[in-house]
C-alpha cells in the first residue's frame, strides 16, 4: 500500500494548463490519490479554471451536492427560526425588567420627595436630572 508523500499543503490548489495535464495525468492522478491535493486544470493560454483532478472522496455529484445545499438550507433556516424567536423572548424580558426598574425608581423618587424639601438639595437635583429618561418612560 502506498504512503501519502509528505508535502506541506497549501490552501491554494496547484494550477496546471490542459497540454501539461495531459503529459502527466497519471502522475496529477496518482498525487490527487496519494496526498489528498487538488489540481486545477485550464486551457492553455487562459487562467479561468475549467476542471479539476480530485481524489475520488472528494468528488460528489450534482444530487449529492443539491441534496447537501436543501439540508444545509433546512439547517440555516431552523437555526434561524430559533434564534429570532430567542431574540423575541430576550427582547420581553428585558422590556418586563426595564419596567419594573421604572416603577421602581418612580416609587424611590416618590418617596425623596415625601421625605426631602423640593430644590433644597443640588446633588439629588442632579441624580433626579440623571434618571429623567427612566422616569419619563
Amino acid at each position: 500500500m502506498a504512503v501519502p508523500a509528505l508535502t506541506p499543503h497549501s490552501d491554494s490548489p496547484r494550477t496546471v494548463p490542459l497540454r501539461e495535464a495531459r503529459t502527466r495525468f497519471s502522475q496529477l492522478v496518482a498525487l490527487a490519490e496519494l496526498t489528498d491535493s487538488v489540481t486545477v486544470v485550464t486551457r492553455d493560454g487562459d487562467p479561468r479554471p475549467v476542471a479539476a483532478i480530485v481524489p475520488a472522496a472528494a468528488a460528489r455529484s450534482g444530487a449529492q451536492a443539491r441534496a447537501d445545499a436543501d439540508r444545509l438550507a433546512t439547517v440555516t433556516a431552523g437555526w434561524a427560526r430559533r434564534l429570532e424567536e430567542q431574540h423575541r423572548r430576550s427582547s420581553q424580558r428585558h422590556a418586563a425588567e426595564l419596567g419594573a426598574v421604572r416603577t421602581a425608581l418612580a416609587e424611590a423618587w416618590a418617596e425623596l420627595e415625601r421625605r426631602v424639601t423640593p430644590g433644597g438639595d443640588p446633588a439629588l437635583l442632579r441624580l433626579r436630572a440623571a434618571h429623567a429618561d427612566l422616569l419619563a418612560g
